[in-house]
């Protein structure tokens, strides 16, 4: 799995006051059972996982419309990640992480995401184990002024870029 997102900070992601405004949606403490795992002992039955997420959205439109469909409906999450732990076939918890944070960022819209997935009581003297990531939508791609109007017209011309 190739990773399209970039390393986030230890807190939202920007100083920039455009950006600073992030409101963030967020479901903690939701339990699941899964396969994962890299033991033999973990790979013939679902364990149960513990997912922290946190997905910010620059201010959420909800804010002022108080429609559910101008934000992240963590409903819709958390169904999602119900499918996800019946469908996925990581060995990692890392991996499984990545995947939760590529679904945030690229189905859901969020342009920053942390998730925590851990394993409780994997050991019996340790309470848990697990992983933290932080990932960064990547930036919007500006349109370059003029660019498309240019390429349509040398397509009408029958002139493709690129062809001698």
């Amino acid at each position: 799995m190739t990773n399209r997102y970039t390393l986030g900070s230890a807190r939202a992601p920007s100083t920039d006051p455009a950006e600073a405004a992030m409101d963030l949606i967020f479901i903690e403490g939701f339990i699941g059972d899964t396969v994962i795992g890299i033991h033999e002992s973990e790979l013939g039955r679902p364990q149960p996982v513990v997912i922290d997420l946190h997905a910010g959205v620059p201010h959420a439109r909800a804010c002022d419309t108080d429609r559910i469909g101008d934000t992240i409906d963590y409903g819709v999450v958390a169904e999602r990640l119900r499918r996800l732990l019946v469908e996925h076939r990581h060995a990692l918890l890392e991996a499984f992480a990545e995947n939760i944070a590529e679904i945030l960022i690229g189905e859901f819209g969020a342009r920053w995401v942390r998730v925590k997935v851990v394993k409780p009581r994997k050991f019996a003297d340790v309470d848990a184990v697990g992983v933290q990531i932080e990932r960064s939508a990547p930036p919007a791609e500006t349109p370059r002024p003029g660019h498309s109007a240019a390429v349509i017209q040398l397509l009408a011309s029958g002139m493709l870029p690129g062809k001698t």
